[in-house]
């Protein structure tokens, strides 16, 4: 890319068929940044790229939680029976050392919407609970959608808000999966397994199940299917694959539900794939959704036994989702890794509202995959950058290695979808080159074993002069993650006052109704984490 008045060009490396688009402004400017689209000819090959070293960062990269000094009276969140698990967070990595930031995209917002309960019921979550890039994901930017090919990429970078070092800028990649309109999407055939177990007896939990299975019907169109299976002590197939057209008997068998016994979670996935395969529609959408608190206690019980059970039938062409409900003894890390493995993704509903949002305003993206495996790599230049850190993905960590490893599993977008990543790099400003990093994007398209990549540049003169001349959903998202990071106990933010955070959201939350209730969640927890530690600074 190369910046003449203002004006940004870009150019792909490889070669393809089709080629590139940009809009964007250079450094100073008050634009929303560098966004590019890329389609059939914007893919880069292996070749051209040789001599290109790799070392795999893996969990030997991850550090542990700050030393917060706990005010006096403070009350730590109660652990209850409710299951997590801490991948790390990701540490400042030297340039010189290994310049390459490997990962794989992730689209769920669980860990958001159940922060949210908790704080809404007057206390933190706990600091496993939170992943940062499923609060950024939850929200909606503006990106442009691509000209041509699944998704749009786009780059902004700014200086750090939080940070008194001028050397510190935020450095974030977006894509923006193409929108359909409702009758440009496939045809969808759906398997709900609902957890009747004694667990879920309780008005946050099957109830609301029940009303979230009713939006999602009803929302639902003429050549869609739905089969229903529950498990609890034993199995049950409830509802054979039935057409929409028959909405009243499939509304009728959700109704019906009711809850009682233990957890054989494993025998119900075995019932629920059963059922999907008897109904398989090749090149339509085939999904498992599972419905449930996490919990499992008869049969194979152990979180890789069941997750194990599913990678056959995703290489056959059935997906798996998962939406968690309730509080006390949620099992977090069974429905997030579900979805994982399952190349779905994860949703936590703490209310109705929720459901409608994930199943009525968003369900084109929420059941069709535009593009699956994609896969995200940062080249930092290490004439240009001293050290850097991605903000968040922990769990989604691949080896450098393995970016044109195609073998290895990443993450699916879906119609409609928006993808953050957000890092923080610190620049030598004794550099005199122009060049700061490379990005390389990589996917497959919903059917297909064949990679596709492109590649794109960010210079210096690219890079805002300042937060005020960044766009707002630069600050937004820049305060979203920060926030998450509080909550997360980050290294990264020991001493931050958690009133810089709310300044920054107040003042680039607009009037959308998500980024207005974000704020409102930051004041609740305004005083928990002021309690939770000393603010220094």
């Amino acid at each position: 890319m190369s910046d003449s008045k203002n004006a940004l060009s870009v150019s792909g490396i490889g070669s393809g068929e089709g080629g590139l688009s940009l809009s964007g402004s250079g450094r100073g400017g008050g634009g929303g940044g560098i966004g590019v689209s890329y389609g059939r000819g914007a893919g880069v090959g292996t070749s051209g790229l040789g001599g290109i070293g790799y070392s795999g960062k893996g969990t030997g990269a991850k550090i542990g939680r700050g030393a917060y000094a706990r005010q006096s009276g403070f009350v730590e969140p109660q652990r209850q029976s409710e299951g997590y698990r801490d991948y790390g967070i990701n540490r400042w990595t030297n340039a010189a050392d290994d310049r390459f930031s490997t990962f794989a995209i992730d689209v769920d917002t669980g860990s958001y919407t159940l922060a949210r309960r908790k704080l809404e019921g007057g206390e933190l979550p706990l600091p496993e609970a939170v992943r940062v890039e499923e609060f950024m994901n939850y929200f909606r930017y503006s990106y442009s959608e691509p000209i041509d090919g699944p998704f749009a990429v786009h780059l902004e970078a700014a200086p750090n808000p939080f940070s008194a070092e001028p050397e510190r800028v935020l450095l974030r990649v977006g894509l923006q999966a193409r929108s359909l309109a409702g009758a440009e999407r496939k045809p969808v055939h759906l398997t709900f397994l609902v957890d009747v177990s004694g667990s879920m007896n309780r008005a946050d939990r099957l109830p609301l199940v029940k009303r979230t299975l009713e939006v999602l019907t009803n929302n639902l169109r003429a050549g869609d299917t739905v089969a229903l299976a529950t498990y609890a002590g034993r199995v049950a197939k409830i509802l054979d694959p039935t057409g929409v057209e028959q909405k009243g008997r499939i509304l009728e068998a959700i109704e019906a539900l009711n809850a009682g016994g233990s957890t054989a979670m494993s025998s119900g996935i075995d019932l629920a794939y059963e059922l999907a395969h008897k109904n398989f529609k090749p090149g339509e959408v085939n999904r498992v959704i599972i419905l449930s608190d996490g919990d499992a206690n008869v049969g194979r019980t152990s979180h890789e036994a069941i997750l194990d059970q599913i990678a056959g039938h995703v290489k056959r062409g059935i997906t798996l989702s998962t939406v968690g409900f309730g509080v006390g003894n949620y099992q977090d890390v069974m429905m997030e890794q579900l979805a994982n493995r399952g190349n779905g993704n994860y949703h936590y509903v703490d209310r109705l509202e929720e459901a409608h949002r994930i199943f009525g305003d968003q369900l084109g993206g929420t059941l069709e995959v535009i593009a699956k495996d994609v896969k995200i790599q940062v080249d930092f230049h290490p004439e240009a950058v001293k050290r850097y850190r991605l903000i968040g993905y922990e769990n989604r960590d691949i080896a450098d290695k393995d970016f044109r490893n195609d073998s290895v599993d990443a993450g699916e977008i879906g119609v409609g979808h928006t993808v953050t990543a957000l890092f923080e790099v610190e620049l030598d400003e004794r550099a005199d080159t122009s060049a700061i990093a490379t990005l390389r994007v990589r996917h497959k398209a919903p059917d297909g074993e064949v990679a596709r990549e492109a590649a794109f540049a960010l210079e210096r003169s690219q890079i805002k002069l300042n937060i005020d001349a960044a766009s707002t959903d630069f600050s937004f998202v820049a305060a979203v993650a920060t926030f998450a990071e509080l909550l997360r106990e980050s290294p990264h933010v020991v001493g931050l006052n958690p009133a810089q955070v709310e300044a920054l959201a107040s003042k680039s939350a607009g009037s959308s109704p998500d980024r207005r209730e974000f704020l409102r969640l930051v004041g609740l927890a305004r005083p928990m984490l002021e309690a939770r530690f000393n603010t220094v600074r």
